[in-house]
C-alpha cells in the first residue's frame, strides 16, 4: 500500500504556532547533543541512578541490533525507587496515594511504610522459591497490592509481568504458556463501575487451558467477594505476609530484564515486550525532569491501568524513581459517580502533573461540555496537563485548554518504546503548542518518515513513521524469547530503522504529525488518505464529541470511507441535518476526493478499556467478514450498536463474531 501521499489538505490550526520556525534554544541544543553524543549523553544522565557496581559500557553495539545499555553495570530498580529515598530524607513523605470511588475508599503510603511492605512481600516470594530471572504473573485490580507486587519481584530480581484483570481466561492463559511463571499474584475480584468481577474463576480456567502449571497462586481476598482457594497451590495473601521476613534488594545486571509486558500481536500470538533494568531507570528518571517538568516530592497521577505500559512507568516506576507521590485510581473519568470525578482527585490530592488519554477527556466533555462539574474544585494545583494513547482531536485539546488555562500537551509513544518518543518537553523549553501534534522529538529519539523504499521525505509529505536504531534507553531490548520475531516485525522493513506501525508526517519546523495505524490509510479510487485526517475535520464540529473512520470494501473506488460519530450530550438538532454538515464539511478541509457519503450517529463507540477504538473491528462489521471481538472490550453491546448503524447505511449483511477469552 502506498504511503507518499500529499498531506491532502492544508492544516488550519498552524497560525497556532507562530514562531515555530526555526526552533533554536535549550530544547534544540538538547536533542542536538543526544543526537551527536548518545554516549555522553547518556552516561551524564545515568549519574543520577544508584548503582552496585559501574558500568563498563554505556552502549554495547557488538550484537547490533540487539543493543545494550550500560553493559557491566549492577543496580536495583526498587532500591533507586523505594530504599534510596527513605535513606535520603524522603522517608515521611506520601509515596502512594490510593483513591478508590467504586469502594469509597483513600489509603496513603509513606515511602518507609511502603518500603517495609515491599520488602515483607518480597519476603514472602522468597519463601515460595521465587529467585532472580524467575517470572511472576500479576493478575490484579487497580490497589496498592498490585504496585507492592511490582516492586517486590524487582527487589529480589524476579521478572513481572503484569496481565491486565479485564483480559478473560484465553489471554491469561496465553500469557502463563508464554511466560512460564512460578508463580501468579492475583485478587479475589476486581470492580467495573459497580459491577463486582470474581478474577478466580478466570485464573482457575486460564491454568486449566495452560499446559504450564505455576506453582503457587497468591490471592488477596477482597471484602466485596472473597473466593475459595485450591488446597496445596493456592495462599492467602494478608497470611503469607503476616509471617514474612523482609529481604534486601537483590543487585541485577543493567541488562537483565525487568518486566515483560504482552502486547497485541497480529498472528494472535501475544508480543511480551522486554524491558531492562539499567536503560529504564535512567529513561524513567530523566523523563520525568525533562519532559513532565515534574519535580521531587510533588503528586504525579497517571490516570490509566498497571496492566498497560502507562501504568507501568507512569504509575509505579518513574514518579517514585523520581521522589514524587504518584497516585493509583480505581474509578473512571464518568460514573464514579460523575464527570467531576477527575477534578475531584486532582483537588483532593493537590496533583501538580496529570497524565491520561484523550478519551477519558472526551467522555468528560459529553457529559459536561460546559465544565460544570470543573468549576465546583479548585485545581489551581495543576500545572500540565499530558494526554496520550491515541490521537489528540484538535477539538478536544481546544476544550481541555480553554476550561483548565493550563498547558494540554499531547505527547506520543507505544508500549515498545517506553516513554515518550514525541512531546513539548515541559522541562526543557516550552515550545509553541500546534494542534493535532504531540511537537517534536524527544532528545533520544530521531524520528523519519520513510516512503516505500525507505527513504525519507520532504516536509508535509505522509509515510511510514519510523525510528532510527539505536533506540535510546528505556525502550525494548527484544521480545520475549522471541529475537527473530522482534527483528522480523519491528527491524526488518527498513534497516537502521525501528518501525512504529504509525503513518504521519513532519511539517516544515519539525513538528510530527502521527496519523494513526498504517492500517488506517484508506485507498480511494487510487488516492490514499488517513483517517486520522477525516476524523480531524469531523471532530471539528460543534456537535460531535468523537468520532472513527474507517474504509469499507467498494468495487468502484476500492475503499470508501465511513465514519461513526457520537454527539455531545444535550444536542437536540436533526440527525439528518448534522449529517450532511458533516459531509460537507469533510468535502471542503479534506476535499472531494474523500468521497465522504455515509455517517452513522451512534451512542458510543466500540473501545477497549484502555480506550483504544476498535475501528478494523467495525471495518470488518461493515464487510460482512468474521471477526473476533477483543477481549479488552468495554462493553460487548457497542458492537450491536455500531452493527445496527452500519446496517441503516447499507453494511454489515453478514459478520460472525466470537467473543475473545
Amino acid at each position: 500500500m502506498g504511503l507518499n501521499s500529499l498531506v491532502p489538505y492544508a492544516r488550519l490550526f498552524h497560525h497556532a504556532a507562530k514562531g515555530a520556525r526555526n526552533i533554536v534554544g535549550k530544547y534544540q541544543d538538547t536533542f542536538e547533543r543526544a543526537r551527536r553524543h548518545p554516549e555522553a549523553f547518556w552516561a551524564e544522565a545515568a549519574a543520577d541512578i544508584h548503582w552496585f557496581t559501574p558500568y563498563r559500557k554505556v552502549l554495547d553495539a557488538s550484537r547490533a541490533p540487539f543493543y545494550r545499555w550500560f553493559e557491566g553495570g549492577t543496580l536495583n530498580t526498587c532500591y533507586n525507587a523505594i530504599d534510596h529515598h527513605v535513606a535520603n530524607g524522603r522517608a515521611d513523605q506520601a509515596a502512594v496515594i490510593y483513591d478508590s470511588p467504586v469502594t469509597a475508599t483513600r489509603g496513603v503510603f509513606t515511602y518507609r511504610q511502603l518500603l517495609d511492605q515491599v520488602a515483607r512481600f518480597a519476603g514472602v516470594l522468597a519463601s515460595l522459591g521465587v529467585s532472580r530471572g524467575d517470572r511472576v504473573i500479576i493478575y490484579m485490580p487497580m490497589l496498592p497490592e498490585t504496585l507492592i507486587a511490582m516492586y517486590a519481584c524487582a527487589r529480589i530480581g524476579a521478572i513481572h509481568s503484569v496481565v491486565f484483570g479485564g483480559f478473560g481466561a484465553r489471554e491469561l492463559a496465553a500469557r502463563i504458556e508464554d511466560g512460564k511463571p512460578k508463580a501468579v499474584l492475583s485478587a479475589s475480584n476486581g470492580i467495573e463501575g459497580t459491577r463486582i468481577v470474581p478474577y478466580k474463576p478466570l485464573l482457575d480456567e486460564a491454568i486449566r487451558r495452560s499446559n504450564h502449571k505455576p506453582d503457587h497462586c497468591v490471592v488477596l481476598q477482597r471484602p466485596q467477594h472473597r473466593c475459595a482457594l485450591e488446597l496445596g497451590r493456592d495462599h492467602d495473601w494478608e497470611e503469607l505476609l503476616a509471617g514474612a521476613r523482609p529481604v534486601d534488594c537483590v543487585p541485577v545486571a543493567a541488562t537483565d530484564p525487568l518486566y515483560v509486558l504482552y502486547t497485541s500481536g497480529t498472528t494472535g500470538q501475544p508480543k511480551g515486550i522486554v524491558r531492562d533494568n539499567g536503560g529504564h531507570a535512567v529513561a524513567l528518571k530523566w523523563s520525568m525532569a525533562h519532559v513532565y517538568d515534574a519535580r521531587p516530592g510533588e503528586v504525579f497521577w497517571a490516570a490509566s491501568d498497571f496492566g498497560w505500559v502507562v501504568g507501568h512507568s507512569y504509575i509505579a516506576y518513574a514518579p517514585l524513581l523520581a521522589g514524587c507521590t504518584t497516585v493509583i485510581h480505581e474509578g473512571k473519568p464518568v460514573g464514579t459517580p460523575d464527570p467531576g470525578n477527575f477534578w475531584r482527585v486532582i483537588s483532593e490530592h493537590r496533583v501538580s502533573v496529570m497524565f491520561t488519554a484523550p478519551t477519558a477527556f472526551r467522555a468528560i466533555k459529553r457529559e459536561d461540555p460546559e465544565g460544570r462539574h470543573f468549576r465546583k474544585h479548585d485545581v489551581s494545583c495543576l500545572r500540565a496537563l499530558f494526554l496520550a494513547g491515541e490521537r489528540l482531536d484538535p477539538d478536544t485539546y481546544h476544550w481541555a485548554a480553554q476550561l483548565l488555562d493550563r498547558p494540554v500537551v499531547d505527547h506520543w509513544w507505544q508500549t515498545e518504546t517506553g516513554w515518550p518518543v514525541v512531546s513539548n518537553c515541559m522541562g526543557i523549553e516550552r515550545l509553541p503548542f500546534k494542534p493535532g501534534s504531540p511537537t517534536r522529538p524527544v532528545p533520544g529519539f530521531e524520528v523519519a518518515i520513510l516512503d516505500e523504499a525507505g527513504d525519507p521525505l520532504p516536509a508535509n509529505h505522509e509515510g511510514a513513521v519510523a525510528i532510527r536504531t539505536p533506540l535510546p534507553p528505556g525502550a525494548l531490548s527484544t521480545l520475549w524469547n522471541d529475537d527473530e520475531r522482534f527483528r522480523s516485525v519491528y527491524l526488518s522493513r527498513y534497516p537502521g530503522y525501528y518501525l512504529t506501525g504509525d503513518g504521519g508526517y513532519v511539517d516544515e519546523d519539525g513538528y510530527v504529525f502521527i496519523m494513526g495505524r498504517i492500517d488506517d490509510i484508506i485507498i480511494v479510487a487510487g488516492h490514499n488518505l488517513s483517517t486520522g485526517s477525516i476524523e480531524e475535520s469531523l471532530a471539528s464540529h460543534p456537535d460531535v464529541a468523537e468520532c472513527a473512520v474507517f474504509g469499507v470494501q467498494d468495487a468502484l473506488k476500492t475503499q470508501l470511507p465511513v465514519a461513526m460519530v457520537v454527539l455531545k450530550a444535550g444536542v437536540e438538532r436533526e440527525p439528518s441535518i448534522i449529517v450532511a454538515e458533516l459531509v460537507h464539511l469533510v468535502r471542503e478541509m479534506v476535499g472531494p476526493v474523500a468521497n465522504l457519503r455515509h455517517v452513522g450517529i451512534v451512542a458510543r463507540l466500540p473501545k477497549t478499556r484502555s480506550g483504544k477504538v476498535l475501528r478494523s473491528t467495525m471495518r470488518k462489521i461493515a464487510d460482512g467478514v468474521p471477526f473476533e471481538i477483543p477481549p479488552t472490550i468495554e462493553d460487548p453491546a457497542t458492537i450491536d450498536e455500531a452493527r445496527a448503524a452500519l446496517r441503516k447505511l447499507g453494511y454489515a449483511r453478514e459478520s460472525p463474531s466470537v467473543i475473545g477469552g
